[in-house]
């Protein structure tokens, strides 16, 4: 006789829908720091930018998110907005096997560049990151993208833009 596994140690990847836009919400605002978005902006991601998000669900409970979009004017290049990660879960490649998902879409055919910003003292963001170049086989690169005076007018750390690319498909 062979055991049914518990759907909810099952962990499924998918597209995100409208329907996943309080889930998502909820998720950011249990990983802080992490900036929290308006629930409407987390509505929006999971609808119009569904193709370029993906959201990491044990059975109905939303364990990992990886937000971004594919800028107009450079098509080539996915921005990564945002990454969430519930504690639990944290340690085990989710949030490399999400970003991995996103760039296997058709969606993201023709894209060769990955682009995200961070802060200097974001270390857990950094240790990803370089793990994303090396899993690209893809130079990691980085400059200020926004400054914390000038952009943010002293109400949040610089974030340093941070560029992965080229890579092929």
């Amino acid at each position: 006789m062979s055991a049914v596994p518990d759907p909810s140690f099952v962990l499924t990847i998918t597209a995100p829908g409208p329907g996943h836009g309080v889930a998502v919400h909820d998720l950011v605002a249990a990983c802080p720091p992490l900036d929290r978005n308006s629930l409407y902006a987390n509505l929006l991601q999971c609808s119009h930018f569904a193709p370029t998000c993906a959201l990491a669900l044990q059975g109905d409970e939303a364990v990992g998110w990886v937000s971004g979009y594919i800028p107009p004017s450079a098509p080539a290049t996915w921005f990564l907005w945002q990454v969430a990660i519930a504690p639990t879960m944290r340690g085990q490649g989710l949030a490399q096997r999400l970003i991995a998902d996103i760039l296997a879409r058709p969606t993201c055919a023709g894209v060769r560049f990955l682009e995200t910003t961070i802060t200097p003292d974001n270390e857990a963001s950094w240790h990803l990151f370089r793990g994303v170049a090396k899993r690209l086989g893809a130079p990691l690169a980085h400059e200020t993208g926004f400054d914390r005076d000038r952009h943010f007018g002293g109400r949040h750390d610089t974030e340093m833009l941070v560029r992965i690319g080229p890579f092929a498909p």
